[in-house]
């Protein structure tokens, strides 16, 4: 049996025969060079940083084309450092979950060390300012959702005891400003529009104001928003990293490895020695660094132009995947789906989804060049979402989607538009959108109640759609004052000239039980 730690690795026979990859690369070297001179830190230490980017960084260590590793610094769930990756000598095992169904195992080695990232743990915050004002430091990167960019005016006013990670960010720049202002890039690696402005954003938040009440110099803000000194590149991310499966954790106990407990915080966060993620990844990058960078490009990242990044994004975001999740987590929640890869296996939604990525959306697409949009659709249409290992559901892509619709299904409606193309061409694109409305409704296409994901704009939608039933021949008026709603959509349907259409579509949704499912096969099958 094969425990997760340093000495376990000398046995290198043993987890071969074990089928696990593990590091080629001498660890303590690299830990030791890291330590003195550090190139980077990143904070968040969930699953998709040992997933994606610090597996990246392992490929790096193994041929040799790099010597340094990355330290991970956690300023969210402190429990995650002591029970995740300290206990493990900072080893991951990450299992790839492949849509064939067979899963490569690799011990990730790169991280050569776990902080948390609060001045209450006095050693480790000690650390982090010294890594910060050591000369060598080039990138510090992020994946803390969207939600850590945020800033309060509480935590500003606490000045040097800020909280939020942005506030902490501020704190260990202002050590690099009076260590010498050395350059540094900020990287986010996280899933959402405009990352890198964000995170400029947050930091330059707190400076301003802490300059204003005079606890920072005015060169601060100078250092920070010039450009020369200081960089907030753009990036695009894509990989699924679901929370530890209990599947896999018994497949990696059966070939002998015994560190795969499953491990709750008490924030509720899901972790474990071992990270389990799909195959498919992509992290594009804007090419903006002011001290140099690791050469991660050789790991897969793609790095390029800041407009570049944007196309990508907007590829992405409103043609390739974000569609085609919203439109299945509809009509799979209408349909009693609890899982992502079932759907796939449904013709008519598979059917669905692909028409409206490669029949409707794909020729308005925006081509980034150095991504082929249709090799982007086919991933996601043959490896990504039918992926049995992924346990990903209808329920949790449906969370917000009034926040989402616009972006994901308006910018193609516009596109259209401002292309002169015929909107009455388009039949799926409509078809999700009636689909949203039966969806409010709160029941399934066999007539039972079931509870709508979470929503900021749920109550008030629901009350929309409160005078339909299931029920043919009534009154959908109502629906005008939902299918109208620019917030919403990014335009007005009914001003677009599609709304009436959206609304007979929505009439056939709401006619009876059973009438879901015989509406998109119909619609499908045209």
């Amino acid at each position: 049996m094969m425990r997760l730690n340093l000495s376990a690795l000398k046995n290198r026979t043993e987890w071969k025969n074990a089928g696990i990859e593990i590091p080629d690369f001498d660890v303590e070297a690299v830990r030791e060079k890291t330590h003195s001179l550090p190139v980077w830190i990143h904070f968040g230490a969930g699953n998709i940083f040992r997933a994606f980017p610090a597996a990246v960084l392992q490929t790096l260590l193994d041929s040799g084309e790099f010597d340094r590793g990355v330290i991970v610094a956690e300023g969210f769930d402190y429990e995650i450092i002591d029970r995740a990756y300290r206990p493990f000598d900072n080893l991951s095992l990450l299992a790839v979950l492949k849509a064939d169904g067979t899963v490569d195992k690799k011990v990730i080695a790169s991280v050569t060390e776990s902080l948390k990232a609060d001045s209450q743990f006095t050693d480790d915050w000690s650390r982090l300012k010294e890594i910060f004002r050591n000369p060598s430091l080039q990138m510090v990167s992020y994946t803390i959702t969207e939600k850590g960019y945020g800033v309060s005016p509480e935590d500003i006013e606490h000045g040097f005891s800020a909280k939020l990670m942005m506030g902490k960010t501020a704190l260990l720049l202002l050590e690099r400003y009076y260590a010498g202002g050395y350059p540094i890039t900020l990287q986010s690696m996280d899933n959402c529009s405009h990352n890198g402005d964000k995170l400029k954003n947050g930091i330059l938040t707190y400076a301003d104001n802490w300059v204003k009440a005079g606890i920072a110099p005015k060169g601060f803000t100078d250092w920070l928003s010039d450009g020369s000194q200081v960089s907030f590149p753009l990036s695009m991310i894509d990989k699924i990293t679901p929370r530890p499966d209990d599947k896999v954790r018994q497949m990696l106990l059966d070939s002998g490895f015994e560190d795969g407990e499953i491990i709750v915080t008490s924030k509720n966060t899901y972790t474990s020695a071992f990270v389990n993620a799909e195959e498919t990844e992509y992290l594009v990058i804007e090419d903006r660094y002011s001290n140099g960078r690791p050469p991660l490009e050789s790991g897969g990242v793609l790095y390029t132009d800041r407009e570049t990044v944007e196309k990508v994004e907007r590829m992405k975001v409103c043609t390739c995947l974000n569609p085609l999740h919203t439109a299945m987590s509809i009509y799979g929640c209408l349909l009693g789906f609890t899982r992502i890869s079932d759907e796939m296996r449904d013709d008519d939604i598979r059917t669905f989804i692909t028409k409206i990525g490669y029949e409707e959306a794909m020729p308005v697409v925006t081509d980034p060049g150095i991504l082929r949009p249709a090799d982007f659709i086919n991933a996601v249409l043959t490896k990504r979402l039918p992926n049995p290992f992924i346990p990903d559901t209808p329920q949790r892509i449906a969370t917000d989607t009034s926040q989402k619709i616009s972006i994901r299904f308006g910018e193609t409606l516009k596109e259209y538009l401002s292309r002169g193309l015929d909107t009455n061409a388009l039949v799926m694109i409509p078809l999700a959108l009636a689909g949203y409305a039966r969806y409010l409704k709160g029941i399934d296409d066999s007539g039972h109640a079931f509870t709508p994901s979470p929503d900021p704009l749920l109550a008030e939608l629901q009350q929309t759609v409160e005078p339909l039933s299931l029920c043919a021949n009534q009154d959908m008026s109502c629906l005008k004052k939902l299918f109208s709603r620019k917030d919403i959509f990014a335009v007005d349907l009914y001003e677009q000239g599609i709304g009436d259409r959206i609304e007979k579509m929505a009439a056939e949704l709401f006619a009876a039980p059973g009438a879901v499912r015989k509406t998109l096969h119909r619609y499908i099958s045209q």
